[in-house]
């Protein structure tokens, strides 16, 4: 009987220090991220499209055709091409820490509840 005892809490401390690990890895990977260190990961990646504008014979540009193009070409300028990526990316790497640290914390509360027992 006490050997069963003895395991259990043997048990509860690993599975404490797992959850344990878990949070702490989540959190110095956040940290490494979000001051720079490494990079985030790529949940999303942008493609580039390269429009290719075929000249007609003697048909000038419409006025809406034009600014089209010229609002498109400021936005590009005000709004970087992958800075939405980039935001998209760090929210689902802020999702998944989340997520991280909920199951590491439920996980090290299983095994607190083993060794109590």
């Amino acid at each position: 009987m006490s050997f069963n005892i003895k395991f259990d809490k043997i048990i509860g401390w690993l599975v404490f220090f797992t959850g344990l690990i878990i949070i702490i890895y989540t959190l110095y990977s956040s940290y490494n991220i979000f001051t720079g260190q490494t990079k985030v990961p790529e949940f999303f990646q942008i493609t580039k499209k390269e429009e290719i504008a075929l000249p007609q014979k003697g048909e000038t540009k419409d006025v809406q055709s034009q600014i089209e193009q010229a609002v498109g070409e400021q936005l590009k300028e005000l709004i970087p091409a992958d800075a939405i990526t980039r935001m998209l990316n760090l929210a689902i790497w802020s999702m998944l820490a989340g997520l991280l640290i909920f199951g590491g914390s439920q996980i090290s509360g299983l095994g607190i509840k083993l060794i109590k027992n």
